[in-house]
């Protein structure tokens, strides 16, 4: 019985979304301007020359680039042997639940809540609870804020006050920092899923909870980041495939992000490197019929968001030299999808996720164009893979 895995590279877009301008991102373009950087020797810190991609190119991943935003990249000029597309999303966001609800076929029917740019940013009813529940008389932050910054700016009077670094962006989030020994990383984990159903009854998306270790002027992330989503409205291509009685396998952040619905199996791991360890353990390992869906977050969390052009380049190659031992892993019969949940163009103004459609990449299944897509086709389509009723609006692309 043939298997599919979903693997989602958290941010790497391709331009050309229709509806860019109404966030404010016309233009953006993350791997096609990440590509024009390389080729123009602007991104040579820790790598050199052209972005070199030629497992991902080989399935189509520069053809995907100029199909969905007309520049064709440099450097991406392969012919492709695997199917390849691009996909348009219909929900209005550009933040993680957004993106991988409609992935898994549920595009989101409401408006998400967004916290003002100004401070205070979050109501005093949302302030109170998060005192109450954290036991303490305030909180620090109550703005829109990058997250390694605001600890820097204020984990000092974290460690003095006790009180929890509260933060937010343009996404649909409420992030709580705190440092994992003074405050403890339970105490903030169980302070973070407390607070969750208040502001998810708001349609918040996330109450995210960031734990950090160290001293002053030395204060770092640690992985133990937890992340408390809105539960999808209707039922996804996990839940189809839980229902059907098939395996069901999240790495990385997907189990926070469906609220472990649907899923059989959780695999973590500290970093990328080691969350493709479980990629490569599952494409040798994982049952007949099963599916695995993937998310590989630090091209978001540690180049997109901090708009560094050549590490965001030098994990994309990094990626791409995995990826092609494990497609060597995947048995006859199988399919592995690459997609994109959002943009975030580490050449673009300010620091948020950009509105960008997403390449659609796929081995096992032939060579030719796809198209573009929806974001929900891809759900579709590992359904009809799979055998499996179809999820919401999608159409397969198989």
């Amino acid at each position: 019985m043939p298997r599919a895995f979903l693997i989602v590279m958290d941010s790497v877009g391709c331009g050309g979304a229709p509806d860019a301008a109404d966030f404010g991102d016309e233009g953006s373009n993350t791997l096609g301007h990440i590509a024009c950087a390389c080729a123009e020797g602007r991104a040579d810190e820790g790598r050199s020359g052209p972005l070199a991609l030629p497992v991902l190119d080989g399935l189509g991943l520069g053809r995907a680039v100029a199909l969905a935003s007309g520049l064709a990249p440099p450097g991406l000029g392969a012919e492709p042997r695997g199917r390849w597309g691009a996909a348009t999303e219909v929900s209005r966001g550009k933040d993680t639940p957004s993106g991988h609800w409609e992935l898994a076929g549920v595009p989101v029917p409401w408006d998400w809540h967004y916290f003002p740019d100004t401070c205070p940013a979050f109501p005093a009813s949302v302030t109170a609870e998060i005192c109450r529940l954290a036991g303490t008389e305030g909180i620090l932050g109550d703005r829109h804020a990058s997250g390694t910054a605001i600890i820097e700016d204020l984990g000092a009077e974290h460690l003095r006050t006790g009180w929890p670094i509260c933060y937010t962006s343009a996404d649909s989030v409420l992030q709580i920092a705190a440092h994992e020994d003074a405050f403890g990383l339970d105490r903030l984990l169980s302070l973070c899923e407390a607070l969750a159903p208040t502001v998810h009854a708001m349609r918040v998306g996330r109450v995210i909870a960031r734990p950090f270790v160290g001293t002053e002027g030395h204060f770092t992330r640690t992985p133990n980041r937890r992340d408390y989503a809105i539960a999808p409205p209707a039922p996804t291509i996990l839940d189809v495939a839980s229902a059907a009685g098939r395996a069901t396998h999240a790495i990385g952040k997907i189990g926070d992000i469906f609220s472990r619905r649907g899923i059989g199996k959780l695999h973590k791991g500290p970093d990328d490197a080691a969350l493709f360890d479980r990629l490569d353990a599952l494409a040798e390992g994982a049952e007949d019929g099963s599916l695995t869906f993937a998310n590989f977050v630090e091209f978001d969390t540690l180049y997109g968001h901090r708009r560094d052009v050549a590490g965001y380049a030098r994990q994309l190659e990094w990626f791409d030299g995995r990826a092609g031992a494990f497609l060597g892993r995947l048995r006859p019969g199988d399919i592995a999808i690459f997609t994109a949940d959002h943009g975030n163009d580490p050449t673009f103004r300010g620091t948020e996720h950009t509105r960008e459609r997403v390449p659609v990449l796929v081995a096992g299944a032939g060579a030719g164009e796809l198209g573009l897509r929806a974001y929900a086709d891809v759900a579709a389509s590992i359904a009809t893979h799979l055998g499996l009723p179809v999820p919401g609006p999608g159409r397969s692309f198989l």
